[in-house]
């Protein structure tokens, strides 16, 4: 699927702020984590994959798919921004090589991986370009990057809900699909797009999902009126619902190599 290249943007991140939000998630992080499953499923459906090699996990979260990698032969590093994420994913698996590092400042060498694998972790980039460029660079030749990000689209039942409140975004800026496209182009990526939408049996369940996998960090500093019972109900009564559940509906673009 190809979109038109809007102009590419920087996004004005915090990363000790998104560091923090991450190590309070890292315990319970695979408890909510089912958007990063279903998005991480794909993505091994998608990708042209070497039966063994060296991985790289870039923004490895507590590490399930560091520990599928390594499970299946692969020597692996997991990297990640947070010291408690790389904390609970070393406890559950030792064998990989863990790093605390930003994914917009790669510390690894040059055509040091045969695979790159990026779930949920970019759109966190501030410049993702650059950052799809150092991890291209980080590939040996004939290597493979597959990764998947949040696309501009996602989570407006949060943001419809929240505005009849406080008239304020609550959801962060995301890159649009053509705009990861142009980020993209001349890296030999082919993308595809999808819809994912999850529902959850109260309000409450569904801001969870959001709070225990750390992505409750909003990129402006003002985080609106405090979630109490009053609001709470407001939030109820203003969130798109159906039959199934509260909705939270997710825009997310796969990127694998050509």
């Amino acid at each position: 699927m190809h979109w038109e290249a809007d102009e590419q943007p920087t996004i004005p991140v915090n990363k000790s702020a998104i560091g923090r939000a991450f190590g309070r998630a890292a315990e319970n992080y695979e408890q909510y984590a089912t958007l990063q499953k279903i998005t991480g499923d794909r993505l091994l459906i998608l990708a042209d994959l070497p039966k063994k090699g060296r991985v790289l996990d870039a923004g490895c979260g507590s590490g399930k798919y560091s520990r599928y990698f390594s499970g299946q032969g692969y020597q692996v590093t997991a990297l990640d921004i947070s010291a408690e994420m790389l904390r609970t994913a070393r406890e559950r698996d030792p064998q990989p090589c863990y790093l605390q590092a930003d994914i917009d400042a790669l510390p690894v060498r040059t055509q040091s991986f045969d695979v790159i694998w990026s779930n949920l972790a970019l759109q966190w980039s501030a410049d993702l370009k650059k950052a799809l460029g150092k991890l291209r660079l980080a590939l040996t030749p004939g290597g493979s990057l597959c990764f998947s990000t949040v696309a501009a689209g996602s989570l407006p039942e949060v943001d419809q809900a929240w505005r009849a409140l406080d008239n304020t975004s609550h959801i962060n800026q995301f890159l649009s699909p053509g705009e990861i496209a142009r980020a993209a182009e001349g890296y030999g990526i082919r993308l595809y797009h999808e819809q994912i939408t999850l529902r959850f049996p109260s309000v409450r369940a569904a801001l969870w999902s959001l709070k225990g996998v750390g992505a409750s960090y909003l990129h402006r500093r003002d985080e609106g009126l405090p979630l109490t019972r009053q609001r709470l109900a407001l939030l109820d009564a203003g969130w798109p619902k159906d039959s199934q559940g509260y909705r939270l509906s997710y825009q997310i673009v796969y990127g694998v190599s050509e």
